[in-house]
């Protein structure tokens, strides 16, 4: 029998952030992969296109591991999942660090994207049972909070380190970091009875329900705007607006501090507004990135509209994932898991559709118009799909 152990509000506070440090570990190797993929493309002589092949394989392995993982591992201790899925991580960002070809570096990215949709999911559950119900809101915010540390922080540094030494050492770095996480969970997360495994049937009830689906499909769209700008945030910076290598960093910041900011925003109009704060903020979206394919080429300005396009997309983030919660209450880890792979799904067709435009001889500006199509597509999806999710407006 596994010990029963409540920590103390310092404890409880330290496991959190354990949690969070592992999803800013996580989170990192994701969104540094976008500063770094002109730096692999040339040490391996990859074309641009070619070369966003290797975000999209971390998406499809995400894609992959979220609901596939989750049900093989519904059983499991969640805390000794946890560390688990953060040792994957790190030996898998350590394998990507010795990619030698398209093929091992492909592989070496689909093997980093296996684990964060099932750790998301079994995360916010911990967390959850560790402060109780009443503060469980705040708990999982935490959680997720290395996300947007992670596009603050994690990945411009992540592109400083590739650019002053070696893309290689900053996916070496990332491997280290993941595998800090992995003992600093071991250490803080508190050994309970109530982290055990649970029934797989519990888990897979949820995905016999249709608007469970359609918010994936819907969110797999709206938010693969973001993917598509980007995954392109290096040509864009220094191939449209003619500046130095060293302001990708500067930019992804900016990415990053509209997600952050985005997701506060977004979370508090998810609260009083629901659906209508989500629709909103994707109809803003797509004016900004009209006005930003117009003003690319002008520095300021395009550094500008990094943060705006980022900030507004991302607010209508907590509205999708406060619905899919509420449209499966039983299935909490399920639902942390498909909202991550939605979320990956996003990132691999976004990076798919600015790829195949600027292949396509559009332009570096491209696939700024490929987001502006994803987005409405999702916006003519939810407009189909109103008559079903109608029903859970009010849950």
């Amino acid at each position: 029998m596994t010990e029963q152990h409540t920590p103390g509000a310092r404890g409880s506070a330290l496991a959190l952030l354990a949690l969070g440090l592992g999803a800013f570990a996580i989170s990192t190797s994701e969104f540094a992969s976008m500063g770094l993929m002109p730096l692999f493309a040339g040490d391996l002589g990859l074309s641009i296109p070619a070369a966003a092949n290797g975000i999209t394989a971390y998406a499809v392995g995400v894609m992959i591991g979220a609901p596939v993982l989750t049900i093989a591992t519904a059983r499991l201790n969640k805390k000794r999942l946890l560390i688990a899925l953060i040792v994957l991580a790190f030996l898998a960002n350590i394998c990507t660090a010795f990619a030698g070809d398209l093929v091992s570096l492909i592989a070496g990215r689909f093997l980093s994207g296996l684990p964060q949709g099932v750790y998301f999911g079994a995360a916010s559950t911990v967390a959850t049972r560790i402060v109780g119900p009443d503060r469980a809101g705040r708990a999982v915010s935490l959680v997720f909070s290395g996300i947007s540390v992670a596009t603050i922080a994690g990945a411009p540094l992540g592109t400083f380190i590739g650019q002053q030494f070696d893309w290689r050492a900053a996916y070496a770095a990332i491997g280290l970091l993941a595998l800090a996480a992995a003992l600093v969970l071991a250490f803080a997360v508190p050994q309970r009875r109530d982290l055990a495994g649970g029934p797989i049937r519990q888990e897979l009830a949820s995905l016999r329900r249709l608007n469970v689906w359609i918010m994936v499909l819907f969110c797999s769209f709206a938010v693969a705007s973001l993917f598509a700008i980007y995954t392109f945030i290096g040509p864009l910076v220094t191939g449209v607006a003619g500046m130095p290598a060293s302001m990708t960093p500067v930019a992804q910041m900016l990415i990053g501090f509209g997600i952050a900011l985005g997701a506060l925003w977004g979370g508090a109009m998810a609260d009083r507004y629901r659906f209508r704060a989500m629709i909103l903020a994707l109809m803003t979206a797509m004016a900004a990135m009209v006005a930003m394919y117009f003003l690319a080429p002008v520095a300021i300005a395009l550094m500008a509209m990094f943060f705006v396009c980022a900030f507004l997309l991302n607010a209508a983030v907590p509205s999708i994932t406060v619905q899919m919660m509420r449209m499966a209450p039983e299935s909490p880890t399920m639902m942390g898991a498909l909202n991550m792979a939605a979320f990956n799904i996003a990132n691999a067709v976004g990076a798919i559709a600015g790829a195949v435009t600027v292949d396509a001889g559009w332009g570096l500006r491209s696939p700024i118009l490929a987001g502006f199509g994803l987005t409405g597509l999702a916006l003519a999806v939810f407009g189909l799909a109103w008559p079903c999710l109608r029903s859970h407006r009010g849950a």
